[in-house]
């Protein structure tokens, strides 16, 4: 994958590191790199040799949000109406954050991750932050709208009223905050995010990967359904991975033997 100016991509052990790399606007993400972004995603969903991404920030930021400087200037991030499920069918404000991948993704936090950076953050199926980090609806400040999936994504991640305290009071949230309320799931010593958001890939990327995405897209999809249509979905899901399963039931039978 060929980096662009606003976007720096590692792969190794089928693991992509992407890094937001505009750090003289605290990766704020403007329309290139909301586009480089989307690109970058959508060529991790498509390469079958990569199985988990990382998402972070260079030089200690995670993201401030959409830029602002940008929008003043006349030129602001792309805003669409959602237009279906398929995976790359739209374009986000923030770049990937309208795309529903197969593969999982850990957001790796330094510093702020702020009104547009916590809806890329929410976005990624895990959270790891420094202990110093800091995150919030910061946007709330300057009258900007969430509009990249904080507002259904918060509730469901941290419930509906703490969800409703960051969406109101727009209030800066420790990372051991965010810890104890769900916001953030791992924590790492300041300056060691990235390195533990990759071990953590690592361990992810060790258990057979087929089950493990069937499992996550039905948590994923399980939203609006009924407990049948839950049930359901995921028997058709598991079904198509039970050979796997037996294969590896037979493993674990012979190592206890």
């Amino acid at each position: 994958m060929r980096n662009t100016a606003p976007v720096r991509v590692t792969d190794d052990a089928g693991i992509r590191v992407i890094a937001i790399d505009r750090p003289q606007h605290r990766n704020a993400v403007d329309r290139e790199a909301a586009q480089a972004l989307y690109e970058v995603f959508l060529d991790f969903e498509t390469t079958k040799d990569l199985h988990i991404a990382v998402l972070t920030g260079a030089d200690g930021t995670f993201c401030a949000g959409a830029d602002l400087k940008a929008v003043a200037q006349g030129d602001p991030n792309e805003v669409t109406q959602h237009r279906s499920a398929e995976i790359g069918d739209t374009l986000g404000p923030m770049g990937p954050t309208r795309l529903r991948l197969s593969k999982p993704v850990i957001a790796a936090i330094e510093g702020f991750a702020v009104a547009g950076g916590l809806e890329l953050a929410i976005w990624a199926d895990l959270r790891v932050a420094a202990s110093d980090a800091v995150l919030g609806v910061f946007c709330r400040r300057w009258g900007v709208p969430l509009i990249d999936g904080g507002t259904f994504r918060l509730p469901r991640l941290i419930g509906s009223g703490r969800a409703m305290d960051l969406i109101l009071t727009g209030r800066e949230v420790g990372a051991v905050e965010a810890h104890e309320i769900g916001l953030v799931d791992r924590l790492a010593e300041p300056g060691g995010a990235l390195d533990a958001a990759v071990a953590l890939a690592a361990s992810i990327r060790a258990h057979p990967q087929g089950c493990l995405r069937a499992d996550r897209m039905s948590a994923l999809q399980q939203w609006g359904e009924s407990e049948q249509e839950a049930l359901s979905a995921e028997v058709r899901r598991g079904s198509q991975v039970l050979a796997a399963a037996a294969e590896g039931a037979t493993r674990f039978s012979q190592r206890r033997t």
